[in-house]
């Protein structure tokens, strides 16, 4: 569809003739108006950030879940819950003290820094989530497993099987939510580790606005997200409602 096909009216809902001149552009078929680089970079940013946290996470979810959900120590009923309170608070109130922490960090505008603050956005839901799905699973398959001499690591490599719904709810929870981010990358990874959220508003000046392009790189960004929702929903559901049974 052409831009002036997007804002004329009334509204064409099948578009006639088709044409993929913005596509061709964006994915540079294009050569002379291709924008592929930067789409290609925003792309590669975008991948980097969601897998990189979405790895952290589950490992943070896996020992903190665990430990919270099996073992006994001081203070751990207060620890978790001052972890939970934590998804309460708005990113907007935490902005400017975060800003500053990057900015002194020497991360601003790098994977490393959107990684960081992503994993510190997600991990408290991944954690409370893992917490319940291990409670879920009976102690005596762990206990079985350290009589016979293994280790507590051991014991968590014996049972990780058995949580591998709730490990993929997160994992799709955690990439979801980091390929969606729109504020955070505003502030912090403007530039260089901008990713396709991003890239997309730039479609547009002070006195022009690309509609074509910003339809074709909107339609291309939701691709990933989509698949992955369509051929893991089930292991999203089945994790979900598995570690809501107790908790």
């Amino acid at each position: 569809m052409s831009s002036s096909s997007l804002i004329q009216k009334p509204l064409k809902y099948l578009p006639y003739p088709i044409n993929i001149e913005n596509y061709s552009q964006l994915l540079g078929f294009n050569s002379s108006q291709s924008i592929w680089p930067q789409f290609e970079s925003a792309m590669l940013n975008s991948i980097i950030s969601a897998t990189g946290t979405t790895l952290i996470v589950i490992v943070i979810a896996i020992l903190a879940g665990y430990a919270f959900g099996r073992l006994e120590f001081v203070g751990k009923n207060i620890i978790f819950v001052s972890v939970l309170v934590t998804m309460a608070l708005p990113a907007y109130a935490v902005m400017i003290p975060l800003y500053k922490i990057i900015i002194s960090l020497h991360l601003i505008d790098t994977q490393t820094g959107i990684i960081l603050i992503y994993t510190s956005a997600f991990a408290p839901l991944a954690v409370w989530l893992m917490r319940s799905f291990f409670m879920t699973i009976p102690k005596d398959l762990e206990e079985s497993a350290m009589v016979d001499g293994a280790s507590r690591f051991r014991a968590l490599c014996t049972i990780l099987p058995m949580a591998a719904p709730g490990l993929i709810a997160v994992a799709l929870l955690t990439f979801l939510n980091s390929w969606s981010q729109f504020a955070i990358p505003l502030v912090f990874a403007p530039t260089n580790a901008k990713p396709l959220t991003i890239l997309i508003t730039e479609f547009q000046g002070k006195s022009f606005i690309n509609y074509g392009l910003m339809t074709a790189a909107g339609i291309v960004t939701i691709i990933p997200p989509i698949l992955i929702v369509l051929f893991l929903n089930r292991y999203l559901i089945s994790g979900l409602t598995a570690g809501s049974v107790k908790g």
